[in-house]
């Protein structure tokens, strides 16, 4: 498997964990909330994923796929919107196939209160089964902890407003307190359950399946000694003594990595795995020091102006004492350890630190292992050249640096990402789609569209992927929006349409391009015709009532954005302030009008405007209506309003 966590799909190589996975899955069907916990590296995705999943019976639960905190890079980061990050990525895992405009601005209780209820054999509601991995992220430094406290009550007013909902919430050891104290009841009254790295019996059924279900078997012995080499440290003393000591417990992502190696370099013709192959091809000091090497030559790389040695040798300096054991290193500022902080948080997402909580208060970084020492303390003359390395882990750690807002981070994570996917399209096309990602972040727009349009002529050779090229397609016309390239960016919303015909959400986004492009006709009957399909469907009557009230037709404004709550769009309250404004109730539009902000858009900017015109402030409405007008603004006015702002200016 290699350094990953084990997907649905690889249940059938997933061994050691049956007793855990039988366990887990009691404990998340007969509980409102159960936390699974446990340290970094031990497995917990995975047997979340391949153990207790799978074990699911469709016909009992209602069981939703497992949810992440970080949305992945098939979802643009341009149609995200104003959502919580948090919950917008979530519920784009439960659904994975949902057009992710369906899900801006959605709640976890709205979406769950909104799902149909599935009902068993006997007729009576089935629970459902939620799962939320990865729950550390939300309340971890440099992470948006407002969104984080959003997203933690949203879940626990879900829970308590649904007797059959059932959740599962993963965390790493050390986040487990944070939750476990939050003032909900819900959350104070869950269940737990912690899983340990993996026993030796268990490691050793976890070595012998996945090779007998590829038609290869250990011989007698063969398999313990793998797993005896991992139990046992050994090193070197300052006086040339070796010191060996003997470890309880084997960790998954170790016994994967060793498991990796040994299997990549047997001779194509052994269909029996001998000790003298383990001992040859798959020494598990060797094999995870040429790992561990690896990973500290690409973080040196990406965060440490390439300097691997030195790197090197300031960890074994800070983390490696002078009997050749781990040292605990205090937590604090980045002058604890002497490393500027963008490394020690790459090097403990690559689990070469721990940040570990001690019993008498206080947290501290270590070394995540004793096997570590050997990668920083051998000579380089026994490193092995860096062998290939797995683009999903890479690219799954530039999300989280995106997510954690280092956005140089995320794009050196990502380019390594891409320079290790060979031919695989797949894999390329969503890199792209996540350098595309990092660069509208930046604030870089014209190379994310580049960006994206790599990732669409990428996937367009895929079958079955039809809906991920639409919304990339339609991630590339919102970028072009925003510039005022109305033209192109309606010919690919026009494609995305194309391959999406019976998407409200996009045919939604065609609308809007086309009444910035000047086509308000069209775009009208467009939305008539969503509405006509779909009936309330919310973003066609907010697009069609923000249209109708830019129109100057106040009724029929009225009438469609009446029938949504608004309340959260700065867009939609002033197109619904100005509509009254317009229908002469000027001192209630006056105070429903939005403020007035840096980030205010001038679509925005313009109602009110309007709005403070009606009212006989003309001063203010020309000041307001000039900043509209100002060359660089971005988005500009839609082409229907440059007319009207240029007659207030004037005014």
């Amino acid at each position: 498997m290699g350094p990953r966590a084990f997907r649905p799909e690889d249940r059938h190589v997933f061994f050691g964990r049956a007793r855990e996975a039988r366990e887990l899955a009691d404990h998340w069907q007969a509980n409102s909330l159960t936390f699974l916990s446990g340290p970094a590296g031990a497995g917990k995705t995975s047997l979340l994923q391949a153990g207790v999943m799978p074990l699911l019976d469709p016909d009992v639960v209602d069981a939703l796929a497992a949810g992440g905190v970080s949305a992945g890079a098939r979802v643009p980061v341009v149609l995200r919107g104003g959502s919580n990050p948090y919950v917008f990525a979530v519920l784009s895992s439960w659904l994975p196939y949902e057009d992710p405009s369906r899900l801006s601005d959605v709640t976890i209780p709205g979406f769950l209160a909104r799902r149909r209820v599935r009902r068993d054999q006997y007729g009576d509601p089935m629970p459902t089964l939620i799962a939320v991995d990865r729950a550390e992220d939300l309340l971890a430094p440099g992470r948006d902890p407002a969104a984080g406290e959003e997203f933690l009550a949203q879940l626990a007013a879900a829970l308590e407003g649904d007797r059959d909902l059932r959740a599962l919430v993963v965390v790493r050891e050390d986040g487990l307190p944070t939750l476990r104290n939050r003032r909900e009841k819900v959350f104070r009254q869950a269940a737990e359950y912690a899983v340990e790295a993996l026993e030796p019996a268990a490691a050793e059924a976890a070595v012998r399946g996945p090779a007998q279900a590829a038609g290869r078997r250990f011989a007698k012995g063969a398999a313990e000694r793998l797993v005896e080499d991992l139990l046992t440290v050994r090193r070197i003393t300052p006086l040339g003594d070796e010191i060996e000591e003997r470890l309880p417990l084997v960790e998954p992502l170790q016994l994967q990595v060793v498991c990796s190696a040994l299997w990549s370099a047997l001779p194509a013709d052994a269909a029996v795995v001998t000790t003298d192959h383990v001992r040859e091809l798959g020494d598990a000091g060797r094999c995870l020091a040429d790992f561990y090497d690896t990973v500290i030559e690409e973080v040196a790389r990406e965060t440490y102006d390439g300097d691997t040695e030195r790197l090197r040798a300031r960890l074994r300096e800070v983390f490696v004492d002078e009997k050749g054991g781990r040292k605990d290193v205090v937590a604090g500022p980045a002058e604890s350890t002497g490393l500027p902080d963008a490394v020690v948080r790459a090097l403990a997402g690559r689990h070469v630190l721990r940040l570990e909580e001690r019993p008498q208060g206080g947290s501290r970084w270590r070394l995540s292992h004793d096997h570590l020492v050997r990668a920083l303390t051998r000579g380089l003359e026994s490193r092995a050249a860096a062998g290939p390395t797995d683009p999903a882990e890479y690219r799954r750690l530039a999300e989280r640096a995106l997510g954690d807002g280092d956005l140089e981070r995320a794009r050196a994570y990502a380019r390594t990402a891409l320079r290790h996917c060979g031919p695989d399209k797949r894999q390329r096309a969503d890199v792209e789609q996540l350098l595309a990602d990092i660069a509208y972040r930046d604030d870089d727009l014209d190379a994310a569209v580049d960006h994206y349009g790599r990732a669409s002529v990428l996937l367009q050779s895929l079958p079955g992927a039809e809906g991920q090229v639409a919304g990339v397609l339609t991630a590339i016309s919102q970028i072009k929006m925003a510039q005022g390239r109305f033209e192109s960016a309606l010919r690919d919303l026009g494609a995305a349409a194309l391959r999406r015909p019976g998407d409200a959400g996009v045919q939604v986004e065609l609308a809007w391009v086309m009444w910035c492009s000047g086509h308000a006709n069209g775009a009208v009957d467009l939305l008539d015709a969503v509405l006509a399909e779909e009936g309330d469907e919310r973003r066609a009557l907010r697009a069609r009532g923000e249209i109708m009230a830019d129109l100057g037709r106040p009724a029929r404004a009225l009438r469609d954005l009446r029938r949504l709550d608004w309340g959260y769009s700065p867009s939609a309250r002033s197109a619904y302030a100005l509509a009254l404004a317009l229908d002469g109730r000027v001192d209630e539009a006056l105070d429903l009008a939005p403020p007035i902000e840096h980030e205010t858009s001038v679509i925005v900017l313009l109602r009110v405007a309007r709005i403070r015109a009606a009212a006989g402030r003309r001063a203010e409405a020309a000041d307001l209506a000039g900043r509209a007008l100002a060359e660089g603004v971005r988005p500009p006015l839609p082409r229907p309003l440059v007319e009207v702002a240029e007659r207030l200016f004037r005014g």
